[in-house]
């Protein structure tokens, strides 16, 4: 008797454990929320998807936090006070690496760190605890992230050929370089030019995606343990709970230096096709 009922508990905590199995990969999948049969004549589906969903959200956002800081008051108010300091800290950002012509490429740099960053801070929302709703992450997406670095590199080019014409090809061709050396060196100059939005894209994606995992990967840690009796979850549920909390203190962190980095080189890249070297 006493070995079957060893056996029922064991199997219960078994199917305790399946019901708990957390995949790391499943809050990454897109859903449709409305429209699912959508749908373009070439069977392009155009349904509007939870990763559309917080990309408005994270648009609004952004709108509601630059309306905020436009009352102009004398006397600034804490949320124009914020709006003034990430507006001069993109505008020092741009001066410092492109100069007095970045100017007029802070309202674009400024609006692609703000939505980067509210879209990554979003996604650490811990909105699971209210049943059926589910944060979600988009820029742990390459197509998201690939479109964000396409306009970047899209930009570059305009700029480039606008304000150089054929001239901004002598980007790739280094100057004083031996004759034997320049022409690998170009082709070395033009590959490593033409991978920066996939670099750039690949960046962002991997560092929001890995974080996100990892907590996954933790929390399913803390479930096992938390099923598998009072020892276990001790041994294993408490320790990864613990760093459950330490990691998403850090992807607050990753968050906002992914947004930085991303402007950052934007603002660099920006600066080769303003100011050809």
């Amino acid at each position: 008797m006493a070995a079957e009922a060893s056996a029922a508990q064991a199997v219960q905590n078994l199917e305790a454990a399946e019901a708990g199995k957390v995949d790391p990969m499943k809050q990454f999948t897109i859903e449709p929320l409305l429209g699912s049969d959508w749908q373009l004549a070439d069977g392009l589906s155009i349904a509007f998807t939870n990763s559309a969903l917080w990309m408005a959200l994270t648009a609004v956002l952004v709108w509601v936090f630059v309306a905020g800081g436009m009352k102009r008051a004398l006397v600034p108010g804490r949320w124009q006070m914020a709006v003034e300091t990430m507006t001069g800290f993109i505008d020092d950002l741009l001066e410092a690496n492109v100069g007095k012509a970045g100017r007029k490429y802070v309202p674009y740099i400024f609006t692609l760190f703000m939505f980067i960053l509210f879209g990554n801070l979003l996604g650490l929302v811990p909105v699971g605890l209210i049943p059926g709703v589910h944060a979600f992450t988009f820029t742990s997406h390459f197509t998201v992230t690939g479109v964000l670095a396409i306009m970047s590199f899209s930009i570059v080019l305009v700029v480039g050929f606008w304000k150089h014409g054929l001239h901004f090809f002598s980007l790739f061709w280094p100057s004083n370089t031996p004759a034997f050396l320049a022409l690998p060196i170009s082709l070395i100059e033009l590959v490593s030019f033409m991978v920066r939005p996939f670099s750039l894209a690949l960046r962002l994606f991997v560092a929001m995606m890995a974080g996100h995992v990892l907590l996954k990967v933790l929390a399913s840690f803390v479930i096992a343990g938390g099923s598998g009796g009072i020892g276990t979850g001790i041994l294993v549920g408490v320790p990864s709970f613990v760093l459950m909390v330490a990691i998403s203190a850090l992807e607050i962190l990753v968050a906002g230096i992914q947004a930085y980095v991303f402007a950052l080189l934007t603002s660099l890249y920006i600066n080769d096709a303003e100011n050809l070297h």
